[in-house]
């Protein structure tokens, strides 16, 4: 057993050994060589090669065409255009319900117009008569006022006295009836008047047979007379008539009037009053100074304002009228209508497609993103008109800057002006183009 072990003791000390000078004979790693640079090569120009063409299907469009709707929701008063029919450009296609545009315009405009007028007066100057009346006001509120201010003097409280003296004599005269110096004048001048009228009767009767024109005088003065005689009539019985509610009424305000007017003169002013009659001059003063300093600068830019303002309510009212109405905006086909009178237009909705229908073009379909690249503006081409089975040269007028998707594919619309555009040719057909040599 000893024996076994030691053995293999020993052949674990030979084979560590061996690892160890194993180790220690391994040559170092060499050190690596950095690859060469690349050299970069040109790019590699794509060149269309001489003799090709490109092929792609298309169909017939119009060069101008426009579905055309109204700003404004109304409902629909007037189609003025069918289908087929040509519109010339302004020409009115439909018509909405106007009546409230046309009364915010007429409003609009009425407010505009009196804008106006007062910065007219604000700007004119004042006339001669309106200082003068203004100047008037103002002495007459002075005169109050130095009238309330200074005690009344003895010649002035016997004025007033005296007024209402005559105020309330005349009063009592409404009752009292005419005095007798009256009534016997007033008499007497009837009596007379009946006299001559009677004088004038005889003349009269005198020459009445007559049928020339010697009874004309006679005639006149019996006229004249009849006519004196009703006035003394009149005068006589007027002094006898009872006094009219209206009569006493008057005259019992005289009597008011000319007794308040005493009472001021013989009463002192209180302080109120004096604050008043002092108020009433300095308005006065106010009024004249505006009219003679004429009207601030300021007032008159507040007033140009409210023009403008005014000016601008008109235009707006002007284009929500004008927006009721559709008009062509160029000269074409019309070529579907889809409103009719009295329905509701809805706005922003297309209601009429407008179209030019004498200059149509031609428009690709499915011009693969590889070949337009290839394609430049003025190319010739050549297109096939399939239902026509017509061939028709032309040239590329267009091409979007923009891609569209077909089923996957990156295309690109092309547009081709006809050389000449053949009978029957319509909106819609299909054709074939085949672009360059």
């Amino acid at each position: 057993m000893k024996k076994l072990v030691g053995s293999r003791s020993l052949r674990q000390f030979v084979l560590l050994l061996l690892i160890i000078l194993a180790a220690g004979c391994t040559p170092p790693a060499p050190t690596p060589t950095p690859p060469p640079a690349a050299t970069p090569l040109p790019p590699i120009a794509l060149v269309r090669t001489e003799g090709g063409s490109a092929t792609a299907s298309a169909r017939v469009a119009p060069a101008q065409s426009a579905a055309l709707a109204l700003p404004t929701s109304g409902r629909v008063t007037e189609v003025a255009v069918q289908v087929g029919e040509n519109a010339p450009a302004d020409a009115l296609l439909i018509r909405l319900d106007d009546a409230a545009a046309r009364l915010a315009l007429t409003q609009a405009r009425a407010a505009y117009f009196r804008a106006q007028a007062q910065l007219a007066e604000a700007q004119a100057a004042p006339a001669t008569a309106e200082i003068a009346a203004a100047q008037a006001q103002l002495d007459a509120a002075r005169a109050r006022f130095a009238q309330l201010a200074d005690p009344a003097r003895p010649t002035e409280v016997s004025a007033a006295e005296a007024d209402l003296a005559a105020a309330q004599s005349a009063y009592q005269a409404l009752f009292n009836g005419p005095d007798e110096s009256a009534r016997i004048e007033a008499l007497a001048a009837l009596s007379n008047a009946r006299a001559a009228v009677q004088q004038a009767q005889s003349a009269f009767n005198e020459v009445k047979w007559r049928n020339d024109s010697g009874a004309l005088p006679q005639s006149r003065q019996l006229q004249e007379a009849t006519n004196n005689l009703e006035a003394a009539q009149a005068r006589y019985d007027a002094l006898f008539i009872e006094p009219t509610a209206a009569t006493v009424s008057a005259a019992s305000a005289r009597i008011a009037q000319a007794k308040a007017a005493l009472d001021r003169l013989q009463a002192p002013a209180t302080a109120a009053q004096l604050d008043e009659a002092q108020a009433q001059v300095d308005v006065a003063q106010a009024q004249l100074d505006a009219l003679t300093d004429g009207v601030r600068s300021e007032t008159i830019a507040v007033v140009a304002g409210a023009v403008a303002e005014a000016r601008a309510a008109v235009q707006r009212a002007e284009q929500d009228l004008a927006n009721l109405e559709l008009r062509a905006p160029f000269t074409g086909t019309v070529t579907a209508v889809d409103v009719a009178a009295g329905e509701f237009a809805a706005a922003g909705a297309p209601v009429v497609t407008l179209a030019d229908l004498d200059a149509l073009q031609i428009e690709t379909i499915d011009l693969s993103e590889r070949d337009v690249a290839f394609i430049a503006v003025g190319q010739p081409a050549s297109v096939l008109i399939e239902p026509l089975e017509v061939t028709q040269s032309g040239r590329v007028v267009r091409i979007s800057p923009q891609a569209s998707t077909i089923g996957g594919d990156v295309v690109y619309t092309v547009w081709i002006d006809l050389d000449a555009q053949p009978a029957g040719l319509r909106w819609g057909m299909s054709a074939e183009v085949t672009i360059g040599e």
